[in-house]
């Protein structure tokens, strides 16, 4: 989702992928508004009538197919995803973010960035709100609090011999990551997207924005090393 996401750059800065490292981002820097305009507008409506519908607490996206995948981070949000990264219309996002007392509270649209070389014109969203996110790996292992999170940069995943394509519990073993595959909860491709994301809950700093004062981080931890 659009502020608490590893290895994001603007929309505008996107053919710099390839040559710049990953770095670690909370927003893409825009210089349009928060606030939505009335096309913008029009979208979220839609979209926050389907998610609080569909998945309006944590069980029913999990039931839908989403996996928790994030601690909850500095604006209160912990990430759910499907895995389904090419979001077709409003009835399919891609992540849903909840915060800690499982309240709904925003959402993810994706576009895989190898079906397109420039921002998504979609929905009426403007293009420049559009983020690209480059791959990396998510895992999850069993603990005695229950899950704990963690990624790994799509390189350092390569490079210790995994599949970034295929990723499997093994190489987290091989990596030390997990003593076995037991220990592994999940382990998945985070491949590189444009995503646009937007609060569902009102948002007195605009739909758009990277905070919400209205959502109080109750334990917000920083996004895993990468």
């Amino acid at each position: 989702m659009m502020h608490r996401r590893e290895f994001i750059v603007s929309a505008s800065s996107a053919l710099l992928v390839a040559t710049q490292a990953p770095v670690f981002a909370q927003m893409a820097p825009s210089k349009l508004s928060p606030h939505a305009d009335a096309s913008e507008h029009a979208f979220i409506v839609q979209s926050s009538r389907f998610v609080h519908k569909h998945y309006s607490t944590p069980a029913k996206a999990a039931r839908a197919g989403f996996i928790r995948f994030t601690n909850e981070d500095k604006s209160g949000a912990i990430s759910w995803a499907n895995q389904q990264w090419t979001s077709v219309d409003v009835d399919h996002p891609s992540q849903v973010w909840f915060d800690s007392a499982g309240r709904l509270i925003g959402v993810d649209y994706s576009v895989l960035q190898n079906d397109t070389t420039k921002p998504p014109n979609l929905w009426g969203i403007n293009p420049e709100r559009w983020s690209v996110i480059h791959a990396h790996i998510h895992y999850g292992l069993h603990d005695a609090g229950g899950i704990k999170y963690g990624g790994i940069g799509a390189k350092r995943f390569s490079d210790a011999g995994g599949s970034v394509a295929s990723p499997t519990k093994q190489t987290l073993v091989a990596m030390g990551i997990a003593k076995s595959a037991g220990e592994v909860a999940f382990v998945f491709l985070f491949p590189s997207i444009w995503d646009v994301n937007f609060w569902v809950v009102p948002n007195p700093n605009g739909e758009f924005a990277e905070l919400n004062p209205d959502v109080k981080p109750m334990n917000a931890q920083p996004h895993p090393s990468m």
